[in-house]
């Protein structure tokens, strides 16, 4: 690949272009907003100007409702050799091409499984896509040079080319993006009007739950508007564990004790049934998950601490898989979790000490 053309200067599209700029690629820049593709283009992700003629390859990162639209022009101007569009579904857009009558052998439907909770040009980076899985859904018409390019630019993005259906992909997407953004943004919004002595309290937890809520609501309005029934699905079978959860908490309140035995059985039931899910989820680069000990190490909120911790832990060694920090409330003071192999837990915990570091049971 030599030449691009970027359709859509925001997070996606722009970490794409910033990839490819670093490579080599001749990067060309568009957007409804001339404004964010000079921004895209002062942060080195290319140039915010028409191609000279056809690149190889055109990729349309724009919101779900006006992807099908934006390469249908492009298809008719022949500004490429090869089509591709990142949006997070993959159905509809197709389908709305084929419609359309446009020759769909140019066409490739892709969604890289990667973002952040801000949008625009200034929160890319060129690294967004490192590891993380890159979905493409090919047809029996889809033309062999296209799937190589596009498998050419996950392997410049450096994700992990994932095949599938652009249907089973929606379905999907619904199950491990969706549906969870919207059930986190239900969980955030019980916080907006609670009593500020009990958001004082909130913990890890919670802002592990809550994380995602802090999205562009409008870009996940385009998002869901573009996959609702598979949403709606699950949501709905989400509606019914939550009833049959809050009929055995209400249980648990009777003072009929076979009540509360069947109100606690139900509630255990949710949660192994959380504990089977969980374990399901992919663990360190997208292996089988395992499980490691955490090492729990108090320190100050001050500039360099992490990096010297971490800096520690090397020199005793230990490779840290993964790390965790909780913040304590109204202290300029964090609790590190380091989550290591169970064999390294005690030479960690030692070297730690030795270097003064304040452990944690």
């Amino acid at each position: 690949m030599r030449t691009a053309l970027v359709i859509g200067t925001g997070l996606i599209g722009t970490s794409i272009a910033l990839t490819l700029a670093e490579r080599g690629v001749a990067v060309y820049l568009a957007d409804a907003d001339p404004g964010q593709a000079r921004t895209a283009a002062g942060l080195g992700a290319g140039i915010a100007e028409e191609p000279p003629g056809p690149v190889d390859l055109v990729v349309v990162a724009v919101p779900p409702a006006h992807v099908a639209a934006t390469l249908a022009d492009a298809m008719r101007h022949g500004r490429a050799h090869a089509y591709l569009d990142v949006a997070s579904v993959k159905g509809g857009p197709r389908r709305e091409l084929a419609d359309l009558g446009l020759d769909l052998s140019g066409y490739l439907g892709s969604h890289p499984m990667s973002g952040r909770e801000q949008s625009g040009p200034l929160a890319a980076t060129a690294d967004l896509f490192e590891g993380r899985p890159w979905v493409l859904t090919p047809t029996p018409e889809t033309d062999t040079e296209v799937l190589n390019l596009a498998l050419e630019l996950v392997s410049l993005c450096r994700g992990v080319p994932v095949v599938m259906d652009a249907d089973a992909h929606d379905r999907a997407v619904a199950l491990v993006s969706h549906m969870p953004h919207l059930v986190s943004g239900l969980v955030a919004a019980r916080l907006e009007h609670a009593e500020d002595s009990a958001v004082r309290l909130c913990g890890q937890g919670i802002r592990d739950v809550t994380r995602i809520a802090a999205s562009d609501p409008r870009m996940w309005i385009d998002i869901l508007s573009a996959n609702p029934g598979p949403v709606a699905d699950l949501l709905g079978a989400l509606a019914e564990d939550l009833e049959a959860t809050v009929a055995a908490l209400r249980a648990l309140e009777s003072g009929d004790s076979e009540k509360r035995r069947e109100g606690a059985e139900g509630v255990e039931r949710i949660l192994r049934r959380g504990n089977a899910g969980q374990i399901r989820v992919p663990g360190k680069h997208g292996t089988a998950p395992r499980a490691y000990e955490t090492v729990a190490v108090l320190i100050s909120d001050q500039p360099g601490e992490l990096a010297r911790i971490f800096a520690d832990a090397g020199r005793v060694g230990v490779n840290i898989e993964d790390v965790r920090i909780e913040h304590a409330t109204g202290q300029q003071a964090g609790l590190v979790q380091l989550m290591v192999e169970p064999a390294a837990v005690g030479p960690l915990r030692v070297g730690l000490a030795e270097r003064g570091w304040s452990l944690r049971a």
